[in-house]
This record gives structure tokens, C-alpha cells and sequence, in this order.
């Protein structure tokens, strides 16, 4: 089975949070929108809200007459389906808490730099950006790292359970990744402080998978128009 992830084409996004488990899995998928286009998105989920059950948005995975939309969701289901996740109900429902919490984060990231309103540009709300950056770095990222370090303590290993990585950990390489990006001079002075995070980001790096798409076309770069993003003005130590 070869599966159809719909997301925006040209930035990781949350799409990147799937990429990444499919990635590290080898697990076949076609990237629809970077293929068909976006148009063909738009219009694919146009089709799917005319029945009440539509995804509100991207990503999703388009099966075979319906949809499995929002990244918790999607990766509980191909946690399940592809031995992504453990096997007993307790770990699995705090392997999707611990996901869920991450999807916490990527939305307070992308209110930093949209605080005032998430369609206007950035430009029209920098002063209000600049606050709320300097309240995310001094507070926020802290306490969301703290909460990360301890689930990745948790376990005897460089992984969130023992003996193999889930798709946790390769949202948790994610969120490093992108906070390295969007706050170099912040994360420079955090990261001595959470040692078992950035042991479970290098190891997640250091998969087979992950290695190659890394460094592929298929990784795109990081930029500023998706959620990590890097303005200079809103980072600091």
C-alpha cells in the first residue's frame, strides 16, 4: 500500500511531522501536492468537506474512501498500523500525549511571529512579534523543554521507550531541528541543559532513513513561510 499525504508543497509544516515517520520507517508515500499541485489539494479537500467528514485542513492521508487528518492523528494511526508506537495501551495513549503536547508548541511557535492575527503578514505585527517572542524564549520554550527532557529521562535508552524509537522521537528531532532554526542564539544557550533531548535528536539523525532524506531534495529547507521561522529581531541569548 502506498500512501497519499496531502500538504502544502513548498514548507515542512506539520506535513514534516509525517514525512518524518514515513521517512524513518521506509514506508511508501506519494507527497500529492508536490506532485498534482496545490490547486489539486484545494480541490481534493473542497470534495471531502461536501460530505461532512472532510479534513478542516492539511495534512491528511486520503485511504480508500475517506481521510485521517491532524499530525497526532495520523501518526497514532500509522503507529498502529506500521509498529510505530508500543504495544500496551498505557504507552500508546502517553506516546500520543507526549505528541499532542508537541503540537501545543508548534502552535505557540507560530503565534510568536503571527500574534495579533494569523492571516495578516508578519510585517503588519512586529512590535506585538517582538513580545511575543521575548515572553516564548524567557518562558514558554523553557517549560516545554523541561517537560520533553523528562519524557526523554524517562526511558534506559536514547529513545522514549528502551528498545527502539516510536514516531515520538522523530517529532521531538523535529521540534530541535526547528527551534535551532528559528532561535539559534536561544537554543544555544538552553540546549547544555537538556542532554537526554539532544541525545534522542542525534540518534533519530543518525537512522538510516532519516540520514537519507536528510539529505535529499525531498527535505525541503527551512523557511519563512512555514512554522519555524527564522527573524533575526525575535531571537536572542
Amino acid at each position: 500500500m502506498r500512501y497519499r499525504l496531502w500538504y502544502w508543497p513548498t514548507i515542512q509544516g506539520r506535513g514534516e511531522f509525517v514525512r518524518l515517520a514515513f521517512e524513518a520507517a521506509g514506508i511508501a508515500y506519494d507527497d500529492c501536492a508536490r506532485i498534482e499541485g496545490a490547486e489539486a489539494m484545494l480541490a481534493d479537500l473542497e470534495t471531502r468537506a461536501a460530505t461532512g467528514r472532510g479534513p478542516y485542513a492539511p495534512p491528511y492521508l486520503a485511504l480508500d474512501g475517506h481521510a485521517i487528518a491532524q499530525v497526532a492523528n495520523i501518526l497514532q494511526f500509522l503507529g498502529q498500523q506500521h509498529d510505530l508506537a508500543p504495544s500496551g495501551l498505557a504507552d500508546r495513549s502517553w506516546l500520543n500525549q507526549v505528541q499532542l503536547t508537541v503540537a501545543d508548541l508548534v502552535a505557540e511557535v507560530h503565534n510568536v511571529h503571527h500574534p495579533v492575527a494569523m492571516m495578516d503578514y508578519y510585517d503588519h505585527q512586529k512590535p506585538e512579534a517582538a513580545r511575543a517572542a521575548a515572553q516564548f524564549r524567557e518562558e514558554r520554550l523553557p517549560k516545554f523543554l523541561d517537560h520533553f527532557e523528562a519524557a526523554a529521562r524517562q526511558g534506559s535508552g536514547d529513545w522514549l521507550f528502551d528498545h527502539r524509537w516510536s514516531y515520538g522521537d522523530t517529532s521531538l528531532f523535529q521540534i530541535v531541528e526547528g527551534l535551532r532554526y528559528m532561535f539559534p542564539q536561544r537554543m544555544a544557550t538552553l540546549e547544555p541543559r537538556y542532554p537526554a533531548l539532544v541525545r534522542l535528536h542525534d540518534a533519530v539523525a543518525d537512522l538510516p532513513g532519516i540520514r537519507a532524506y536528510c539529505a535529499s531534495e525531498r527535505r525541503l529547507p527551512f523557511n519563512t513561510d512555514g512554522i519555524f521561522r527564522h527573524y533575526p529581531e525575535l531571537d536572542a541569548a
